[in-house]
């Protein structure tokens, strides 16, 4: 298994392929077997022609990416300036099978894994696991994933919804020799490969966890028997000076996806925004489903703490798995040089955790994987996805 992460940052797209295939070409000493693209808004005028003469130059190896606000590679996170990423492997011993699926070709929650394969074209009992990018404007990325999850349990899903547009028909989807403007593009890998996620939400937890002993749907009116509005009165007059700063601009709420926990940790908590706090009621409303008997907790986030939290989360995950070939990240928009003011913070972190695997991937509207077992789509989020053989014993 070899991977390699190419970049080029001209803004003359035929001399930035001419870049990246000279790159890929060294780096893997052949063709691949799978290629993944991401190019900046700067490149959209030539996303028509783009994937067909990329194809072309890798022996028609399957393609697929995305348009993006910023991509990811060679060591570089490059935002709001011309780039094109291309990530390629060779995988001896992997099934690799791209597909494209228009918005009404997208199975619905429910669907058997035996139409799931018809649909993506995967061999029976193959157990896959799924790189997937959606459009943000045409495709139902949650019941999708929440599809994904129902017909191939246990299957890891990691991708991020394109980006690089503000409106429907901006964004592009990269799908073989073709450009598509809607739907999901994606690949299932199966046979000897592992693909490992790390995801990053950038929070870290105040206070302790709580039961939700009073709320339905997306509103909390009880924690611990208390209206959570005299839970945060009490948590933030404790605090130090900086939680208290954090507190006022950016509050989350942690909701453990796991029943039947006794310790909780931080990659433990789904983190979803906090929506309103009822000054009357004292109730709360986040950005999610909640149930009474429920565990949340109130997090917190800024740029040292996702630096802390990225460290943290690579340092356990790493360590406790081979060495990764190669990798993909998916970044949120709102990562990057502009959460962190300065450029690479992620990328940079990763190669000091695995003595510089391949790493590319690109700045998404979104960013899926999972948490506690299910996938999610998630904001302000860094979700990796690893590669790597499988272990011989």
């Amino acid at each position: 298994m070899h991977w390699t992460s190419c970049l080029s940052t001209s803004p003359d797209t035929s001399v930035a392929v001419s870049e990246v295939v000279d790159a890929v070409s060294a780096a893997l000493g052949g063709v691949p077997n799978l290629v993944f693209v991401f190019a900046t808004r700067h490149h959209r005028v030539a996303l028509p022609w783009l994937p067909g003469r990329l194809s072309k130059e890798f022996g028609h190896a399957p393609l697929v990416g995305c348009s993006a606000g910023g991509v990811i590679a060679a060591g570089r996170e490059v935002q709001d300036s011309p780039a094109l990423a291309v990530v390629a492997a060779h995988l001896p011993g992997v099934e690799v099978a791209p597909f494209f699926l228009e918005p009404q070709e997208i199975p619905p929650p429910g669907t058997a894994a035996s139409i799931w394969n018809a649909r993506l074209g995967i061999t029976k009992d193959t157990a896959p696991n799924f790189i997937v990018i959606p459009d943000p404007f045409t495709c139902r990325t949650g019941d999708f994933v929440h599809a994904l999850d129902e017909a191939f349990p246990g299957a890891a899903v990691v991708g991020g919804m394109a980006s690089g547009g503000s409106k429907p028909g901006e964004t592009s989807l990269l799908f073989g020799n073709e450009a598509h403007s809607d739907g999901v593009v994606g690949v299932a890998l199966s046979g000897n490969i592992v693909v490992d996620t790390i995801i990053a939400q950038g929070c870290r937890p105040v206070g302790a966890p709580m039961f939700v002993t009073r709320g339905g749907g997306n509103v909390i009116t009880e924690l611990d028997g208390r209206p959570p509005s005299q839970v945060l009165q009490d948590l933030y007059a404790s605090a130090p000076t900086r939680d208290q700063e954090l507190m006022r601009s950016a509050l989350q709420m942690g909701v453990v996806m796991t029943k039947a926990q006794e310790i909780y940790r931080q990659g433990d908590f789904l983190i979803r925004d906090i929506i309103a706090l009822d000054g009357q009621s004292g109730a709360v409303s986040v950005a999610t489903s909640v149930e009474t008997g429920q565990v949340v907790q109130f997090h917190i986030r800024d740029a040292q703490t996702s630096a802390e939290d990225l460290d943290k989360l690579l340092s356990e995950r790493i360590q406790d798995t081979d060495p990764p070939a190669g990798a993909l990240l998916f970044s949120c928009l709102g990562r990057g040089e502009g959460l962190y003011g300065e450029p690479d913070h992620d990328s940079l972190a990763f190669a000091r955790h695995t003595n510089a695997a391949p790493l590319g991937g690109f700045f998404c509207n979104g960013e899926i994987g999972p948490v506690a077992g299910r996938t999610h789509l998630h904001g302000y989020t860094s979700a990796f996805a690893t590669f790597r053989r499988k272990r011989v014993d």
